[in-house]
C-alpha cells in the first residue's frame, strides 16, 4: 500500500468502529456497474488489483449523523459489500474534518472548545454508523492527525510553481496546474464557468476575494488568525484548506488512483473537482478512476443540511426505540443517486417491512431462490429498491425463507434477520 510507516501510527489513534460480521454467500458476485460523474454514464467499478480502494469524503463534526449522512454513507457501504461478494479485498479510508470554519464557528456559538466538540460528535457519528451496520473504514482520518503532511504538499505546490501568497493564505493556481497537468477544470464536473463561480460562493469558496489570481483558486493554506487554531510551518503558521486535505489523505494510505471516490452531490464542485486537480499538481496521477455521487435527502419540503436546522438524527430515532434495521430498510428503498424526501411514511413502511421480512425469516429451508436476483440488482448501479423488492415477492409468495438467500440478505444489504 501507498501508506508510509511513519502514517500508520495515525491509522490507530483515530479509532474507527466495530466491524459488522458480513457472511460469506456460496457462489461468486458480480462486479458491481456505478455511474461515474465525470464519464457521465454507467461503468464497472472493477479495481485493477486484487484490492478495491476506496475513499469517501467525511463529515465535518458539528452535528451529526443527520439521515442525509446516513444515506451517503450506506451507499458507499453497499458498493463495498457488492465488491466483497465479488471476491475483492477492499482498503476504505474516511477522513473527518475535524477542524474548519463551520466547526469554529458552531463551537464559538455553543461557548464550547472547538475540540471537544469534533470529538463528542466524531464518537457520536461512530456510535450510528455502527448501530447502522455500516462496515467501517479501514482508515478513518482526522485532518487534525495530517497537518503536517498538508503543509509539505502546499510547499510542494508552492516549489511547482502551482501556488501562489495572498496576504498569509495560498492559494492554488488553476491555470498553471492545467499547464502543468493533465487536468483541467471541470473534466469531473463538467459545470460552466457561471455555475463554477455561483457553487464557488455558496460552498467555502472566496470567488470575490481581492489578489487571487483567478475568482475560482480554491484555498490550500489558510494563515494564522487570532482566535483560530493554528499550527507551526514551512509555509508559515496555519491550517489546511479544505480540498489539500483529501488529495493528501488519499495518497497517504491508498495507491492511486482510488478505483471510486465518492461523497454527497454536492461535493462534485468544487471540493471533488479540485481534490483531483490538487493530486495531479502533486504527483502527475489521477486521483480516481470513478468518481460517484449520491443523492440528497429532503426534510419537510428543504433539503437536510445543517444551516436550516432541519435535521432527522439517527440517535433521536434509535433512542425512541426504532430498530436501527428498520433506517436502514428505508435509505435502500430509496435509489443511492436520487434526490428523495424523509418522511414518517417513509419510516413506517421500512417498520413495516422488516416486521414481515421477520416473520418469513423466523423458519427457513436449504436453497438459494433470489440470490442471483439479489446480486444482479446490486451489480446494477446499487439498485437496492429492486433488491427489496426481489425479497419481498418471495415473502408474498407465503414459502419459507431459504438459508442462501437470508445469507445475501445480511451480506449484501446489510440486514441480519
Amino acid at each position: 500500500m501507498a501508506i508510509a510507516t511513519s502514517l500508520l501510527a495515525y491509522a490507530e489513534a483515530v479509532r474507527s468502529w466495530p466491524r459488522p460480521s458480513v457472511p460469506r454467500v456460496p457462489g461468486h458476485g458480480v462486479v458491481p456497474r456505478i455511474h461515474d460523474t465525470a464519464a457521465g454514464m454507467i461503468v464497472e467499478a472493477l479495481p485493477s488489483s486484487p484490492i478495491a480502494a476506496l475513499y469517501v469524503c467525511g463529515i465535518t463534526p458539528y452535528d451529526a449523523t443527520h439521515i442525509g449522512h446516513a444515506s451517503t454513507y450506506l451507499a458507499y457501504d453497499t458498493l463495498l459489500r457488492g465488491w466483497l461478494d465479488a471476491d475483492y479485498d477492499v482498503q476504505y479510508v474516511q477522513n473527518t474534518t475535524d477542524v474548519d470554519d463551520p466547526l469554529l464557528e458552531r463551537a464559538n456559538a455553543l461557548g464550547i472548545d472547538w475540540r471537544g466538540l469534533a470529538a463528542e460528535q466524531t464518537d457520536l457519528f461512530r456510535g450510528d454508523m455502527h448501530s447502522l451496520g455500516i462496515i467501517p473504514p479501514t482508515h478513518y482520518v482526522a485532518v487534525t492527525d495530517m497537518v503536517d503532511e498538508i503543509a509539505d504538499a502546499v510547499a510542494s505546490l508552492i516549489a511547482r510553481g502551482i501556488a501562489y501568497p495572498v496576504d498569509t493564505d495560498y492559494y492554488f493556481d488553476s491555470t498553471a496546474a492545467e499547464a502543468a497537468t493533465p487536468w483541467r477544470l471541470g473534466d469531473e464536473s463538467h459545470y460552466g464557468r457561471d455555475t463554477m463561480l455561483k457553487l464557488s460562493a455558496e460552498r467555502g469558496g472566496d470567488p470575490d476575494r481581492a489578489g487571487k489570481r483567478d475568482p475560482l483558486d480554491p484555498l490550500l493554506w489558510r494563515g494564522a488568525r487570532a482566535g483560530e487554531p493554528s499550527w507551526p510551518s514551512p509555509i508559515g503558521a496555519g491550517r489546511p484548506g479544505w480540498h489539500i486535505e483529501c488529495s493528501v489523505i488519499a495518497e497517504a494510505f491508498l495507491d492511486i488512483p482510488v478505483t471510486v471516490k465518492g461523497g454527497g452531490r454536492d461535493l462534485i464542485f468544487p471540493h471533488h473537482e479540485f481534490s483531483a486537480g490538487h493530486t495531479a499538481a502533486l504527483s502527475d496521477r489521477s486521483l480516481a478512476s470513478l468518481y460517484s455521487h449520491a443523492g440528497l435527502v429532503s426534510y419537510k419540503g428543504e433539503k437536510m443540511s445543517k444551516s436550516l436546522g432541519n435535521l432527522v438524527f439517527v440517535s433521536v430515532l434509535t433512542e425512541a426505540g426504532t430498530d436501527p434495521r428498520a433506517i436502514r430498510l428505508a435509505l435502500l428503498a430509496q435509489h443511492y443517486r436520487e434526490d428523495w424526501e424523509w418522511t414518517d411514511a417513509v419510516l413506517t413502511a421500512a417498520v413495516a417491512r422488516l416486521a414481515r421480512w421477520s416473520d418469513w425469516a423466523a423458519s427457513s429451508v436449504p436453497g438459494n431462490d433470489g440470490v442471483t436476483e439479489l446480486r444482479n440488482a446490486i451489480a446494477r448501479d446499487l439498485d437496492t429498491p429492486a433488491a427489496l423488492a426481489v425479497v419481498d415477492a418471495l415473502v408474498a409468495t407465503g414459502e419459507p425463507a431459504n438459508d442462501e438467500l437470508l445469507l445475501a440478505i445480511d451480506a449484501l444489504l446489510g440486514i441480519k434477520l
